[in-house]
């Protein structure tokens, strides 16, 4: 699939995934703050996060579909891990906060005022979430943007927090409102875990982490399978965006005429490009033995 029918899949998704959670921001809020549950608002903070991460996602992917240029030869695929690393860091910070807000909750001995809205709307937001959960696996299987990709896990992730906080509202139904404050803190903390996920992830880009070794083994297998190669004397690898540059050193027979190891060479570059979905661009030198 080409970048561009990629990016404009991933940037529609955005948008869906905007629209959706702005709105069921606005009725979690609502309902939160007018029923004191510390659950709901920790569930609508978790929508504002998931509106802010579809933001990203589009400008992401508008970002890292532009073409190589002069100053990036590899095209801008990194400019979506480096708007990703904020965003788990904006989380995070948010969370900690709800967190001091729920512990405040259960201190003071904070009270819920049922409401047949507090069930109906965490049952909107579970078949909305299901809705968006299909929509993003189904757009993910097309085009394999890893953008897309986080955005269907948090959506999956977000029908059992919602399911956690009908969980608190049950209780509160028996006056046992504690639970709301102990739900939203829980709530939070996933929310930590899951902006500590998007750091990691990012950070692993960032920093230029090596491709698995079990992939690293994949490679060296296929190339050591050819008749012209003696062995891979050394495989590395830096990110480009969701992509690799392979770097490889293999040695060849020392008799072989330059352009022979060059034609040698290019046929491994293409083989690794064509079998390996996640390798961008090889890198191949030979080393005469």
């Amino acid at each position: 699939m080409q970048q561009e029918n990629k990016a404009n899949i991933t940037k529609n998704t955005s948008i869906l995934g905007v629209l959706a959670n702005l709105f069921l921001l606005i009725i979690k809020f609502a309902i939160g703050i007018f029923s004191k549950s510390q659950a709901m608002i920790a569930d609508g903070l978790n929508s504002a996060g998931d509106i802010l991460a579809s933001v990203i996602s589009y400008v992401g992917a508008k970002i890292s579909s532009k073409p190589e240029d002069y100053d990036h030869p590899y095209g801008h695929g990194k400019a979506e891990y480096i708007f990703s690393f904020f965003i788990g860091i904006s989380m995070i910070i948010a969370s900690i906060l709800m967190i001091d807000n729920s512990i405040r909750s259960i201190v003071s001995h904070n009270e819920i005022i049922l409401s047949v809205w507090l069930i109906l709307v965490s049952v909107i937001t579970i078949i909305t979430k299901f809705v968006l959960y299909l929509w993003c696996k189904r757009k993910y299987k097309i085009c394999n943007s890893i953008l897309i990709k986080a955005s269907m896990e948090d959506h999956r992730n977000d029908i059992f927090l919602t399911l956690a906080t009908i969980i608190s509202i049950a209780f509160g139904y028996f006056k046992i409102y504690f639970v709301d404050g102990i739900v939203g803190i829980c709530i939070s903390v996933w929310i930590i875990y899951v902006g500590i996920k998007i750091l990691f992830e990012s950070y692993k880009i960032l920093m230029d982490t090596n491709i698995s070794k079990k992939e690293q083994e994949e490679i060296i297998k296929m190339v050591e399978l050819k008749e012209d190669i003696i062995h891979v004397d050394s495989i590395i690898s830096k990110p480009v965006g969701s992509k690799y540059i392979v770097i490889l050193k293999v040695s060849l027979d020392g008799k072989k005429t330059l352009n022979e190891a060059h034609k040698i060479c290019g046929i491994i570059k293409s083989e690794i490009i064509k079998n390996f979905k996640y390798v961008q661009d090889v890198i191949v030198h030979p080393n005469p033995h």
